[in-house]
């Protein structure tokens, strides 16, 4: 019986879809981790993006170049070699976090939501260990699973026209931080001053696929001398 995945399936004329899974997971994301790290070592001149999410990776190619078949015999020439590859090490990435109400727009709803306090919710959050799955919405925004199974919950019914730069937040079961001001429905729980995406950098982005994340409780005076 043929393996469900991996799956390859075109998306548009110019992008193919690796699929790895169907939902969040540690093996999906390992096998995200090391086709991403496969693809970005080939460097393929047809190949425009590398697109990593949850549980897949989209494919963008020059149609110009190579054709869906041709590029998906190679795909699978690769896959094959999958368990082969060693992506690079996790980082431990620290994020200080100031929770105070003003930052913290959504933290009263949440705990209310959850039947606990808003002092709960700050440990809660604070004191687990995040995996960065992939870096989309927005340049620089990570994607966060580690979330605690007691503050899972839904976006807000109607999304903010605009949220904070720095903007620390969880919608569903994941967490995730806001780079830049942008519109956004996940509810607030506090703010970092630390930059995200700084196109003069490179990498632009300071989270990176795989890393490991904390965040770290800081005051609003300590916040304010960053």
């Amino acid at each position: 019986m043929q393996k469900a995945f991996p799956k390859i399936t075109p998306a548009s004329d110019q992008s193919t879809l690796v699929a790895f899974g169907d939902r969040l997971g540690l093996d999906p994301h390992r096998d995200v981790l090391r086709f991403t790290t496969l693809m970005q070592r080939a460097a393929d001149p047809f190949v425009r993006n590398v697109h990593p999410a949850h549980a897949s990776v989209l494919v963008s190619f020059d149609a110009r170049l190579v054709s869906h078949a041709q590029l998906e015999t190679l795909l699978r020439e690769r896959l094959r070699a999958l368990r082969e590859i060693e992506p690079p090490p996790a980082r431990a990435i620290e994020i200080p976090v100031c929770y105070a109400p003003e930052f913290g727009l959504d933290s009263a709803e949440v705990a209310s939501l959850h039947r606990l306090t808003v002092e709960e919710v700050v440990r809660l959050h604070s004191t687990a260990t995040y995996r960065v799955d992939f870096i989309g919405f927005s340049p620089g925004f990570p994607y966060l699973s580690g979330l605690p199974p007691q503050l899972a919950t839904p976006r807000l019914a109607t999304p903010r026209t605009r949220v904070p730069a720095g903007s620390v937040a969880i919608g569903g079961a994941q967490a995730g931080i806001y780079p830049l001001a942008s519109p956004g429905g996940w509810r607030i729980l506090g703010r970092t001053h630390l930059r995200l995406f700084d196109p003069e950098q490179s990498p632009a982005t300071r989270l990176q696929i795989g890393d490991r994340v904390t965040f770290r409780s800081i005051t609003r005076t300590e916040f304010e001398a960053s």
